[in-house]
This record gives structure tokens, sequence and C-alpha cells, in this order.
């Protein structure tokens, strides 16, 4: 019986958008009984659907081929070089430089379940799990995330983020993006010598906090004096968006569609890590071929 397929399998246009950016295969061997885009179909599926990889369905192939190239591509850098690849791509399409200029940091905490691995608390959020932190373009296409512990404030965690110098595998941000001088932050990133200072410190960069309008909290006034109301508080309902910030919060709920990031399922943070840029690929490649 032919397979129908899922809504989350590549077309013939998406595939062939992907196909040069993928590692070629090892002449080591026996050779391959999957090919990469049946792999990469059940990827997007388990992503997209929240199911674990032993649920597999079983007309797509053996969870542990699938789970095997997934891991290799996460170890070896191939989902964020994917991410990375299509974003410039895209940019281009519209019209903009391929590398960013400015870009928006902000975080999202969410739950842990009994897989294990690191997690705290964020007595913010009220939540017990990790943060992923993530900066984006104008655009809010992902340039680079991590994954931490809950408990780590945002004006710390973004040191995780913006890696000031070169690790094994991974060059210094400002190498990654030479074009990037301008970030947009909320007031959670202030703090002396943390948050905003350190970027502007160490990266040399130019850093706006995007805050709330301030609230009255009270209004004196003498007894005979007659009180405009209406110019001080402001009127109900929604106020409107934050200039930058709501780009960055677009991206999260651009996650939060795909059912396996509802929460942090992983026991690794690089897992995490992966499953962001694998949320973005699917969404950029998807873009790429209806322009």
């Amino acid at each position: 019986m032919e397979r129908q397929g899922y809504p989350t399998d590549l077309t013939d246009a998406e595939w062939e958008l992907l196909a040069p950016h993928l590692p070629p295969a090892s002449p080591r061997g026996r050779p391959r009984v999957h090919s990469y885009r049946v792999i990469l179909n059940a990827i997007f599926y388990l992503v997209r659907g929240g199911c674990a990889w032993r649920l597999l369905p079983r007309d797509l192939p053996p969870w542990r081929t699938v789970y095997h190239y997934f891991r290799a591509w996460r170890d070896d850098g191939t989902w964020g070089q994917l991410n990375t690849a299509l974003r410039e791509q895209l940019r281009v399409r519209q019209g903009r430089e391929a590398q960013p200029s400015a870009g928006i940091v902000d975080s999202q905490s969410v739950k842990t379940t009994g897989a294990g691995g690191p997690r705290g608390y964020d007595g913010g959020k009220k939540i017990n799990g990790r943060k992923r932190h993530v900066l984006v373009d104008t655009q809010g296409l992902v340039l680079c995330a991590t994954v931490h512990e809950a408990n780590i404030a945002d004006r710390d965690g973004i040191k995780l983020l913006l890696q000031e110098e070169a690790t094994e595998g991974q060059p210094a941000i400002r190498e990654r993006f030479p074009r990037l001088t301008h970030l947009w932050l909320d007031g959670g990133y202030n703090g002396a010598g943390r948050g905003k200072a350190w970027v502007e410190q160490a990266l040399g960069w130019t850093v706006d906090i995007v805050k709330h309008p301030r609230r009255p909290r009270g209004v004196w006034a003498a007894d005979d004096e007659v009180i405009d109301w209406a110019a001080i508080i402001p009127p109900p309902g929604f106020r409107g968006v934050l200039p930058r910030r709501w780009v960055v919060e677009r991206t999260f709920a651009w996650l939060g569609q795909n059912r396996r990031l509802s929460k942090d399922f992983e026991r690794l943070s690089t897992t995490g890590e992966a499953l962001i840029y694998v949320a973005m690929t699917r969404l950029m490649v998807r873009r790429l071929a209806r322009a």
C-alpha cells in the first residue's frame, strides 16, 4: 500500500532547497537503506507532532535510525549550519543583507519532565525547568540559541548565549556575525557589570533597553484640585506591542507550534538547542519554497 504522507513531509521544492546543505554520505560502511529525505520527514514529524522517538509511525524509518542521524547532526553542528544557510538565503530573498546588523535577545522558561538533566527554579515565572535563550534578527529568525537552567538570570544567561571567546567547534559571536552591532533587550538585562553593561563592554555593541510604559501608582493633589484622570490613567484593554520586543515573542510563538517544544523533554541541553534549529529549519524552508 502506497504511503499517504504527512503534512510535515518535505515537498519536492523544499527538498531541493535542503539537499545541497546536508553532509555527504560516508564512503565507508554499508549503503544507506533510507534516504536523507525520509529521515528528515521523520524528524520533522516528531518535532511537530510531539511524540517520543519510539512512537514514530511504522511507515517511517525505524526510530533508532532516525535518532542516530538526529544525534549525529546535533553533535557535528549540522542543524545549526542548516539554520544559518537557510536564514541567509531567506534574508537575501527578502532584499536584505545576508548578515544582520541588529538583533533582539530574550529568554523563555519552560518546564522539564522526569527525563533528568540540568534544571533550576525560575522564581519570576514560578517554573522549575530550563530557559531557552535566543538571539533573533529583526525578522524573528533565530541567529543562535542556548538552553540552560531556569534559575540563571537573564543578565547572566546572555553571557552563555553570546560567547565572547571561541569554543571547540564554535567561533566567537563577533566572528559568526561580523555586521551585528546593536541589540534590543528588556529590563531583565540591567545590572552592574552584567547583561547590558557586559554586552557594551565585552562585545562593543550598542544596547537599547525596551521597557513597558510607566503606570502611575498614586496621584497627590490638593483637596480642592480637580484631577484629569483620563490624562493620567491609560485606557483599559490592549495597550499595543512593545517596539522590537514583539519580534522575539513571535519567534517563541513559532517554536510553540511544535508540540515537542511545549516542554523540555530532553536530558541534554544540546538536544533542546538542536530542536530549536530543527523547528526553524522547517519554517524557513517552507517560506523559501513558497517565495
